[in-house]
């Protein structure tokens, strides 16, 4: 199985949410392992990679040595397709998708986490929400009660349906801190979202 781990923005609990899940099938006797898409703002192995292992609770993979877990790190915190010129170098999906496929053929669940929202570009005329068009797995969108968090998400659901993408789940974090009022009206606003949309994907509270 193989799932992918899309925010509604950066920096919303993606890594977190990815790490936790990659926690509870192991716990429950599946093979696990996680994936980051692209990591900028680094070098060498991915920090998001590391963190994942951290929460799961394990060191580093030999895949994750091997660059199979995050086949680019570039050193700009940027957009990967602008983190990629600066070295002169750019994103190939089909390398994406084949170290996806490597880890799938040795691991029960494949966890693959994304880099920023769902249109940020991985080369100059292809985005993220490009990339899962074609590979049509399904996608867990995490978001959180913060403020400003309603447009990008209910706009995330909606470019979801659009391009054919199956929603698996919608998680609402709430390590993002806000006002009392404010989280419990948001959650109910993603919940009609939901449902008006007929999707059976599930609102699953992160705390």
């Amino acid at each position: 199985m193989i799932l992918f781990v899309a925010g509604v923005d950066t920096g919303v609990g993606k890594t977190v949410a990815t790490g936790r899940m990659a926690r509870w099938y192991a716990r429950r006797g599946l093979s696990v392992i996680t994936h980051k898409l692209v990591q900028t703002g680094g070098r060498g192995i991915s920090a998001d990679i590391r963190e994942h292992r951290k929460i799961m609770g394990v060191g580093l993979l030999p895949e994750d040595r091997a660059g199979f877990t995050c086949p680019y790190v570039f050193r700009l915190p940027a957009s990967p397709h602008l983190a990629a010129a600066r070295e002169g170098r750019s994103v190939d999906p089909r390398r994406l998708a084949r170290t996806v496929a490597r880890l799938a053929r040795s691991f029960d669940v494949v966890l693959v986490e994304g880099v920023g929202g769902l249109c940020v570009p991985l080369t100059r005329d292809f985005t993220t929400l490009d990339f899962l068009a074609g590979m049509k797995w399904p996608v867990v969108l995490v978001t959180g009660p913060r403020l400003g968090s309603i447009n990008p998400t209910l706009l995330s659901l909606a470019a979801l349906s659009e391009r054919g993408v199956q929603l698996a789940a919608l998680v609402y974090n709430l390590h993002l801190k806000a006002r009392p009022e404010i989280v419990a009206d948001s959650r109910r606003v993603f919940e009609r979202a939901l449902a008006r949309t007929g999707s059976p994907a599930p609102l699953l509270v992160m705390k």
